[in-house]
């Protein structure tokens, strides 16, 4: 990858819609070479696909919150039985393991804080192998989700 392939990622990234003609010449190139780069982005797995980027405040989702969850113990099955559990969860947008401690960081996102109450006693708590869970409260995003082109 070099530094016009980085070019065009950072393009994409910030307009996911933007056409190849767009971005050809943004970057200097002719079409069908912008085009070829970006057939080569995709096949080597750099670009993974296309997603919309949905404002959960619009979707009345509102409130955001970051979830520290503390397993039991750290073995397969444990971890593949928490992992498929809480991939179930509709609420929870994303969820990362970690190294050391916490085990997992969930990003959930609620209607309310008593939906948010309601999610955490009935679904959270239930979740397979979970030791401990603590919550922080999102204030604001200040960096959205992006790659470090």
């Amino acid at each position: 990858m070099d530094a016009l392939d980085r070019e065009i990622l950072s393009l994409l990234q910030q307009d996911g819609r933007a056409t190849m003609t767009n971005v050809a010449s943004k970057v200097g190139l002719s079409l069908s070479a912008c085009h070829r780069r970006f057939r080569d982005l995709e096949a080597s797995g750099v670009i993974r696909g296309f997603s919309i980027d949905l404002d959960l405040d619009l979707l009345g989702m509102p409130f955001e919150a970051l979830v520290f969850v503390t397993m039991k113990a750290g073995d397969g099955t444990a971890v593949a039985a928490f992992e498929e559990a809480v991939a179930k969860i509709p609420n929870v947008v994303q969820a990362h393991r970690l190294f050391g401690e916490p085990d997992y960081q969930l990003f959930v996102a609620a209607a309310s804080k008593q939906h948010y109450q309601e999610l955490y006693d009935q679904q959270l708590s239930l979740l397979p192998g979970v030791q401990r869970l603590t919550s922080t409260l999102v204030m604001k995003t200040v960096v959205d989700h992006h790659a470090p082109i």
